[in-house]
């Protein structure tokens, strides 16, 4: 029977070294790879399903909890469902929980690892204000962790601010737009066509 901790274990691995585990599992966690979204699928879509209806809700009780729900809602979909708008469908929940876990310090309770996928949620929003806030998380983290991890932490703010420039930009994801059946307008079209337009 999966639980909280079985999911954050999938996703972080077994060590507590920051810089072990991002070695380690970085490859899962950002590769395009159709063996781990199958590998995902048989294993969580349940899960994502449930936390997405409200059923996990007891989780949010313990940080782990708190996390794992994040992960259920806003990491593994995009791999469950990659190239569907179902990658999408249950953002708004775990944006939810992100701020919630933020403004509770929950997140501040975490590895500075785990504090990444707390605030990916705001990265993966569609929202300027969402977006500024996720820039500004990851900035502060980034200057918050030993220097043997701080390129991989610059790192992750890099791309924090490379979503924000892009929904400044066009006040959406314009990668996004043929999964949710949008209309990409002549500049977004443009842009599209450019190495590196989508995430």
């Amino acid at each position: 029977m999966e639980t909280a901790e079985t999911i954050c274990t999938f996703w972080f691995g077994t060590t507590t070294d920051d810089a072990t585990t991002i070695a380690e599992q970085s490859a899962l966690w950002w590769s395009k790879r159709d063996e781990v979204d199958a590998a995902i699928r048989a294993r969580f879509e349940p899960l994502v399903i449930q936390a997405g209806d409200g059923h996990l809700d007891a989780w949010l009780h313990t940080p782990i909890g708190h996390l794992a729900l994040i992960l259920l809602t806003d990491q593994f979909p995009r791999n469950i469902y990659r190239n569907d708008a179902r990658a999408f469908a249950f953002d708004e929940r775990a944006l939810g929980w992100s701020n919630a876990a933020i403004s509770r310090g929950i997140d501040r309770r975490c590895r500075p690892i785990e504090r990444v996928f707390f605030y990916l949620p705001l990265e993966h929003s569609e929202n300027r204000d969402d977006q500024a806030e996720a820039v500004r998380l990851f900035e502060a983290l980034a200057t918050e962790v030993p220097p043997h991890v701080r390129p991989a932490f610059d790192g992750f703010a890099d791309f924090a601010r490379r979503h924000r420039e892009i929904v400044d930009r066009f006040g959406r994801f314009p990668h996004r737009n043929a999964a949710l059946g949008r209309v990409s307008t002549a500049e977004e079209a443009a842009f599209l066509r450019q190495p590196g337009s989508g995430f």
